[in-house]
């Protein structure tokens, strides 16, 4: 029996509704999904893109009329987008589906509707209230994000040893990691301080390392932030942990844009997502071809975590 997928659509004025309809056919091969839009919403968006629904396209849940304005960055797009999110979190919580899998959102518009979530990881932490943590990356390697969100200038303050050392054993404890497999942990400061001359995070960072290791047996090493992602280095490694959100996600786009998905990791549910926007300056263009990478990707690694 194929898994049930719950997927959000993401910013109705962005790319993720055309995502759904152009894939739905392939989709439906590998899980059975379940769209989290009512009809009326869906047929504007079918109408603007010149796609017919298909027949088996299965939705759930009611929403407020929103009108779609393509490229947008609207109240009423960020208020659908949460509101789609939600369905699916309470689709998987009375276990009416096997995992979550979302689309693209548009952080401002979520602003602008009121809504006090930075994004998607932030929202699932707050309703579980778990340390959810972010992971992105592709087959051929993971980032985990020590801290995702925040401005620059507050990373360092955040690097805590009992906050770190949590964060890097429930990575290891939520990852079907090969034996004899080990973990890069990044460094924060050039050279990785250079021994303390650069600066002292790194000796929590060790700390951390040390604290992780004797509770989860699990390898780690401290790499230095401006090798780690060189070729030879990459040959070590598959799992990597950055202490901020571009130290980690910067060389992953550059190598693996297209086919790199988001992880939500240390929750009692399921969720995958895509790893690019919501492409507003081609939304709605039908001429222009989407890449169906990220988003086959995010649905191929829900289904295999759902095992």
């Amino acid at each position: 029996m194929l898994k049930k997928i719950a997927i959000s659509l993401g910013d109705i004025n962005g790319v993720g509704i055309q995502l759904a309809l152009e894939n739905h056919k392939t989709i439906s091969k590998l899980c059975d999904p379940i769209y989290c839009v009512n009809k009326k919403i869906l047929k504007k968006a079918t109408k603007k893109l010149q796609i017919k629904i298909p027949s088996n396209f299965t939705l759930s849940g009611q929403f407020l009329q929103t009108k779609i304005n393509p490229g947008k960055v609207k109240k009423d797009s960020g208020q659908f987008s949460y509101d789609s999110f939600l369905q699916a979190i309470q689709l998987a919580k009375v276990n009416q589906v096997d995992a979550i899998c979302t689309l693209p959102i548009n952080k401002e518009a979520w602003s602008k509707a009121n809504i006090h979530y930075v994004g998607h990881t932030d929202m699932l932490r707050d309703i579980f209230k778990k340390n959810a943590i972010m992971m992105l990356g592709c087959e051929k390697m993971f980032v985990a994000l020590y801290t995702e969100h925040i401005a620059l200038k507050k990373v360092a303050s955040e690097l805590k040893l009992s906050k770190l050392s949590k964060f890097l054993i429930d990575f290891v404890n939520d990852i079907s990691i090969e034996k004899n497999t080990t973990i890069g942990v990044l460094g924060l400061n050039p050279h990785a301080g250079d021994n303390g001359v650069l600066g002292k995070e790194e000796d929590i960072i060790k700390k951390a390392i040390k604290k992780a290791t004797k509770v989860t047996n699990q390898k780690f090493d401290l790499l230095v932030p401006d090798i780690a992602f060189t070729p030879n280095v990459r040959k070590k490694y598959k799992y990597f942990c950055a202490m901020y959100h571009d130290q980690g996600l910067a060389p992953l786009k550059a190598l693996h844009f297209e086919e790199s998905i988001n992880v939500s990791l240390n929750l009692p549910i399921i969720r995958t997502s895509v790893d690019h926007g919501t492409a507003f300056d081609i939304a709605y263009k039908k001429q222009n071809k989407l890449s169906n990478k990220s988003y086959i990707n995010a649905i191929k690694e829900a289904i295999k975590l759902a095992k």
